[in-house]
């Protein structure tokens, strides 16, 4: 007598959202049950059904990156299932893509699929002809949807309304609208008036840390909270331009007016947009020239008493930045006992130098002496706290701000074969100071 040799059958459920996933008998349920009868109707046939549960809460059809579905993949690799039942060919699939992929790993490991409510398996060439048709039906109806909500979102983006995420930093949600948070609305308009004063990412940054500003803190539903990190440069991008601080949405390039209230004024926001404008322009030109010269207009040769030119030389793919003396540039290098110099190995030299002179005790007190009508309330140990910030950022500094702080800070430089003279600007130092240490009337007006 012949023995009908057993068919393992696995059973794979899916349901795209969490929507009633928490009643005791949900559609995951409901689609095992009735591939559970099936396979029992082919009991004959020496259908089995396997113990191991195979269910996708909540996945999304149009990929592979679901977890039952891989544990299935692997299970059919080695060997452990014959078959496959679903209650539809979508269950397991919306992409006529994906499923192509699939029916190449069953055919491999000679697995058959059957979907139940639809009367066909891959085991015949008519199953494979109406599983194609229908599936590209099926991804149609997947592409028609999603064109539809995508018109629906943007209709709705046209009218300013908000249509969900993670509020910035400055407004909460309520009732599906933005509304202000008093206490964040309020650092975001010192961010923005502290960087139109100090016109610096990075210094601004470094005070950000210091004052214990941080981004967004979001309750998530499971009680975690998320966010709280320190703002960095990719942060404070964002929130300097982001346009709904300004009572506006932005969508697919064009701006419209939004239902919630602006935080920041349109002043405030044009003089925001024209300094990054500028940082990103003086940016692009350093880059393109791949030459920054911090010193330049500042250094000059002490023997000839003539400014030095950058200037820069390649090898071996390689640049080389210097410092020529303009008596070598138009004469030649033998008329100047200096003629040229390391750029670097000087820039570094005269920030070095720099630095050891504006936190000396005496430049120290010579600058509150000369703040102490401006800015009585500022004492000698905070304008020192000042000056000590621009040590640890100087390196993270783009050129076009260490640009800015040599000029500030340096009148001249005055270089020979064996001695470097620095004059500094106590005026610019003075000025720093006012930009490193907000007043209590800077930050009532902040406020």
């Amino acid at each position: 007598m012949s023995t009908t040799p057993k068919i393992r059958c696995a059973i794979y459920t899916r349901k795209s959202t969490d929507e009633g996933l928490e009643q005791d008998f949900n559609s995951l349920d409901a689609q095992r049950e009735s591939c559970a009868n099936f396979i029992a109707s082919q009991k004959q046939e020496g259908w089995v059904l396997v113990p191991d549960h195979y269910d996708d809460p909540a996945y999304s059809g149009g990929n592979l990156d679901r977890p039952a579905l891989q544990r299935l993949l692997q299970d059919i690799e080695a060997g452990k299932v014959d078959s496959i039942v679903c209650y539809k060919i979508d269950r397991l699939s919306r992409s006529l893509m994906d499923f192509a992929k699939l029916v190449e790993i069953f055919d491999r490991h000679q697995v058959t699929f059957t979907s139940v409510t639809q009367s066909f398996n891959t085991a015949n060439s008519m199953g494979r002809l109406t599983l194609n048709m229908l599936l590209s039906f099926a991804q149609y109806e997947r592409e028609v949807t999603a064109e539809r909500i995508r018109d629906k979102y943007a209709a709705s983006r046209k009218r300013g309304i908000w249509m969900g995420g993670h509020p910035p930093l400055g407004y909460d949600v309520e009732d599906r609208k933005l509304v202000i948070n008093a206490e964040e609305a309020q650092q975001v308009r010192q961010i923005f008036k502290r960087f139109i004063q100090m016109g610096s990412a990075t210094l601004l940054i470094k005070e950000l840390g210091e004052k214990g500003i941080t981004s967004k803190i979001r309750q998530l539903a499971d009680g975690r909270t998320k966010g709280g990190k320190s703002i960095d440069k990719g942060t404070l991008y964002k929130i300097l331009n982001n346009r709904v601080y300004l009572g506006e949405v932005a969508f697919r390039g064009e701006v419209y007016p939004g239902e919630h209230a602006p935080i920041i004024a349109q002043d405030q926001w044009d003089k925001v947009q024209s300094i990054l404008k500028k940082n990103r322009r003086s940016r692009s030109n350093n880059t393109r020239n791949q030459s920054p010269a911090p010193l330049k207009g500042i250094i000059r040769c002490g023997h000839c008493n003539r400014a030095m030119r950058p200037t820069h030389t390649r090898k071996n793919g390689i640049q080389y930045r210097y410092y020529l003396c303009m008596t070598a540039s138009k004469n030649s290098h033998a008329d100047c006992p200096l003629a040229s110099v390391s750029a670097p190995q000087v820039d570094e030299a005269v920030f070095k130098r720099v630095r050891q002179i504006i936190t000396t005790p005496e430049m120290v007190s010579h600058v509150w002496r000369q703040t102490s009508e401006e800015l009585p309330e500022v004492r000698q140990q905070e304008i020192s706290t000042a000056l000590k910030k621009i040590d640890p950022i100087w390196d993270e500094l783009f050129p076009i701000e260490q640009n800015r702080l040599l000029n500030l800070l340096v009148e001249n430089v005055i270089l020979t074969t064996t001695s470097m003279e620095v004059r500094v600007r106590v005026e610019g130092i003075t000025s720093l100071v006012a930009e490193l240490t907000p007043t209590p009337q800077t930050e009532e007006a902040i406020q």
